[in-house]
Order: structure tokens, then sequence, then C-alpha cells
């Protein structure tokens, strides 16, 4: 039985995202021979996005700053290959370089999350996927080895890696999910699929702890475990169409400070010890217009909720709501835009603890609006505004301008 219409979707089971399918990269189609060694089973999706971006006023110090990540993703169908039918391989080697403003506007969630990425401060390059996927079924799929988990929580218009669409990471995934999965790790799932491969419910046993920078077999399961499920279903209001996604993750793990992870900007101070975490979140995307000429097009709302433990988290709840989408105007119909707003409330166990470091802490607020234009078929150019209001009570509203552009390679 073919597997390999499933490889888009399975790609996605495996916490990967594809990335602006169907546009000419930089380097071309290498002769000929980047087809050949697709048609053979081994594609590549190699991208560097570049952010400048200035905090012009307000926040903790306004300057403007360069810096970016570049991100090479291999995927393997061995059934192309002649090898295994039904079995993938993706393989994701990535690395950031120079600096950003996610410290400066003192709030605790990135204006651009992956600048930061794997590993704040590190500009190794490190590989953060190394995994297997083997479809069992058109319906069902297991996947194992190591994996980023960025593409969680994934939405039609709120979501993309932080480099296609919004770069906050309140609107790349859930920030309540962060403090109990890591970034990169071992793990193991299993995927139930719908329609043409679409996973409806994906549900993962990882490694607790982030080895975005090591092999991570020394300490396998060491310090608990974590675990993730998202139930995501289709939707047709209206005759148009959607998702509603939801979700919780759980760890084992012993909670006894902040900890260093580069998708939350927060000092390492200790905490009330905490025997394990958890957080429970929903979102939706609905269209409101579809490209009559085009179903791959068009624009619509989104939100996302959630609640996660005081004890060790320092979000305890997150509203987030939006606008998104393709631009419906003739001539521009591979551009897209966002505009959104969120709500983090802070944790009344973990906040008070902050403020012996940062002063007094609320909840945080920010809006983000972005229009992505597509200059040429390998370069994505996308002028960003955000506005911040930090947690910390004692620092002012900052007002983030920059740009970022992404070349496909």
């Amino acid at each position: 039985m073919p597997f390999t219409r499933c490889l888009p979707a399975l790609l996605i089971v495996a916490w990967g995202f594809p990335q602006l399918l169907g546009a000419q990269p930089l380097s071309g189609d290498w002769y000929g021979n980047r087809t050949w060694i697709a048609e053979q089973g081994v594609t590549f999706d190699l991208d560097v996005a570049h952010f400048y971006q200035g905090v012009s006023s307000g926040g903790l110090n306004q300057h403007a700053k360069y810096g970016g990540h570049g991100d090479y993703v291999t995927n393997v169908d061995f059934g192309k290959l002649g090898l295994q039918e039904g079995l993938f391989l993706k393989v994701r080697a990535e690395h950031r370089f120079g600096e950003n403003v996610n410290a400066d506007t003192g709030a605790l969630l990135p204006v651009a999350v992956l600048a930061d990425l794997p590993v704040r401060g590190d500009e190794d390059l490190l590989l953060t996927n190394v995994l297997f996927t083997q479809a069992l079924s058109e319906q069902f799929a297991v996947f194992f080895g190591k994996l980023d988990t960025l593409d969680g929580d994934p939405n039609a218009f709120a979501h993309g890696r932080g480099k296609t669409q919004f770069s906050n990471v309140g609107f790349v995934a859930n920030p309540l999910a962060l403090r109990t999965i890591p970034y990169s790790t071992l793990g193991c799932g299993f995927a139930v699929l719908g329609e043409e491969g679409t996973p409806l419910f994906t549900y993962t046993v990882l490694n607790p702890t982030d080895t975005a920078s090591t092999a991570g077999f020394d300490e396998l399961f060491a310090e608990g475990v974590a675990m993730s499920a998202e139930l995501r279903l289709p939707t047709s209001f209206y005759g148009l169409p959607g998702h509603q996604l939801f979700a919780g993750t759980w760890s084992s793990r012993d909670y006894v400070s902040l900890g260093q992870d580069p998708r939350v900007v927060l000092p390492d101070v200790p905490i009330n010890e905490a025997d394990g975490s958890w957080s429970a979140y929903y979102n939706f995307d609905q269209y409101l217009f579809v490209d009559p000429c085009n179903e791959g097009r068009g624009w619509g709302l989104f939100g996302r909720a959630g609640v996660a433990d005081q004890q060790a988290n320092p979000l305890s709840w997150f509203l987030s709501f939006g606008l998104g989408g393709h631009n419906p105007m003739s001539g521009h119909g591979a551009d897209t835009f966002g505009v959104g707003w969120f709500v983090a409330g802070s944790s009344d166990q973990i906040g008070p603890i902050l403020e012996t470091v940062l002063g007094p802490i609320e909840d945080g607020h920010g809006v983000e609006l972005f229009y992505n234009w597509q200059a040429t078929s390998w370069l994505n150019v996308t002028p960003d505004l955000q506005v911040v209001v930090p947690s910390r009570d004692n620092v002012d509203t900052a007002l983030v301008l920059g740009v970022r552009a992404v070349m496909q390679l």
C-alpha cells in the first residue's frame, strides 16, 4: 500500500513545517539535479532568516540589532529509494548568529523567538531533528528520534516557526506549553491521520530536558518524562475550512529553578521545588474568505487560550486573538499579513519570586502587525511592528520596529 502521498502531513506530525513550497530557491535547480534527487526521495529545504529590529521607545534599552537564523532541513522518503515503504527521515540542522532585542524589551516573551534558537548565545550549528517516521497505514504512523517541538500547536494563521508569519513567540505557539516541553530532545509517539494524511491526533513521549546541543542519550529520562497530546479537528462552518485544536502537556520533572529557555526571557533564579507541571490549551483557525480560483489562499480569524500549573510555570493563563492570511488584492496573492493581540497572565506563585529580582510583576500584553511580501521567488521581506507591555511593572511599554528577510537557498 503506497504511503508516499502522506509525506507532507507526516512532516508536520514529525514536528516539521514545509517551507514556502513551490518557491524557486536562490540556488536554483542545481542544473536539474535538485529535481532528480527529489524524484529519488530526498528533498532539501534550506533558508536563512535575517532580523533587524529596534526598540524605538520604552523597554530596557533603546537601540537596534541585527541577527539571524539558518535552517537546513533534509527529508528522505525511503519508499522512493526502494528501501522501505512508508518510512521517512527528517534531519534539521540550525544555528543562530548576531544579536537581537529580545532581552531589551523587558518582556518575558521574545519578540523574535527564532533569533534565539536553538540555544541562546550559541552560534554553533546543531542537529535539532533526526527523526524517523513510519506510516503503518494511511491512517496511522509512529515516529521516534530527536525532534524539535516548535511546530507543535499548529495554526493556519499564527504559526510558521517565526519566519513565515508572526515573529513573537506568543503567536507561534502557546507559551504555556514551553515549561513542560523542551525545544529539542529525544522522544517518540504516534499519529492518527485523516484525509490526505492530515494529522488528527498526535501523542508524544519526550525526555523532559533540552538536549539541543548534545545527543541526549546520557540523560535520557534521567529527570523523569514529559508527554503531550494534541487533537486537531477540521471544521467547515458556513462551508469554509477551519480547525479546532485541544491539547495538553505534562511533565514529571522536579522544578527547582526557572532555568534558561531561549523561548522565554527569564533570569535563572531558584523557585520553591515543584514536583511536575502541566498545561492545557486550545486554538482555532477559521477562514472567512477563500479564493474561488485557488483554495489554498484566503484569510480568516485565529485564537489561542490556555491554563497552566502555577507552582512551576511563570505563566498561569494565556489568551490571543487575531486576523491573518493572504492578501486578497489582485497581483499580491503570494503576500500574507497578520495582526494579533495577546495577554499572558503571570503566576501567583512564581510572580512573587520574580519580583525579588525584576521588581513588581503584572500580566503581560502585546500586539503584532506584519506584512509578508514575496519580493522574489526566493526572498520574502516582512516589515513588522510590535507594541509590548512587559509584565514588569517598572518597565515602560516597548515599541519594536523591524524587518525580517527570509532567503530560500
